[in-house]
């Protein structure tokens, strides 16, 4: 994970808004690490890295101010973008296509299952909550167009919730500025702890079936 870590950051360090603009347009239907994006490009905001610099259409930015408010601004349309395309993508496409397809999108039939069932029950919080739940925020664009969510309504809230996840992320990066360093050689940590868990939750998941099917197996 921590190859992927440095891959996001070294894109958004050489590419700056635009990288961070594409990078959540990608999240908006597929996890592309926005935790890291808008953290780091805080932290680029914040002058943080003396061989980068936040710079728009060709002109730098020197204003701490101004550098954060452009970076959350990339953040924030890029990701509305790639949720109105991942909302058409299930509109017009249909429950069909994707039960073909979705395998690309990590969208299994069960998972659209529960996110019909989710947005018929929760209706607009599902979308501007989803917003702010990582991971789940990566898949609510292409369920909300396949359960017919009126679009006007469906961009304002994921407007609403977009902005506050960049503006969040985006200031404990400003916050952290030079600290950024540290706190990534530290996340590394975090990282092997989070592989370690999602290995043994596989692990968990391979043995309860392989009981289930034991009984079946046998019989044969």
């Amino acid at each position: 994970m921590s190859e992927i870590t440095d891959a996001l950051t070294r894109a958004v360090g050489d590419a700056g808004v635009y990288a961070v603009f594409a990078l959540m347009l990608v999240d908006a239907v597929l996890p592309a690490g926005s935790e890291i994006v808008m953290l780091y490009a805080g932290a680029l905001a914040a002058g943080a890295f003396p061989d980068s610099e936040v710079s728009l259409f060709g002109a730098g930015i020197d204003s701490t101010a101004w550098g954060y408010t452009v970076m959350v601004a990339a953040g924030t349309i890029g990701y509305w973008v790639g949720s109105a395309l991942g909302w058409g993508l299930g509109a017009y496409g249909g429950r069909p296509l994707l039960e073909r397809h979705g395998r690309w999108l990590h969208l299994t039939p069960e998972k659209l299952d529960r996110a019909e069932t989710w947005f018929a029950r929760h209706g607009d919080w599902a979308v501007f909550l989803g917003r702010i739940v990582p991971v789940v925020r990566s898949f609510i664009s292409v369920p909300a167009g396949v359960a017919e969510m009126p679009f006007g309504r469906y961009a304002g809230l994921t407007l609403a919730g977009s902005l506050i996840w960049c503006l969040g992320f985006a200031g404990a990066g400003l916050a952290l500025g030079t600290g950024w360093e540290r706190f990534h050689e530290q996340s590394r940590y975090a990282d092997y702890v989070i592989v370690g868990l999602v290995v043994l939750a596989a692990a968990y998941v391979a043995v309860r079936v392989w009981r289930r099917r034991g009984p079946a197996g046998g019989a044969r």
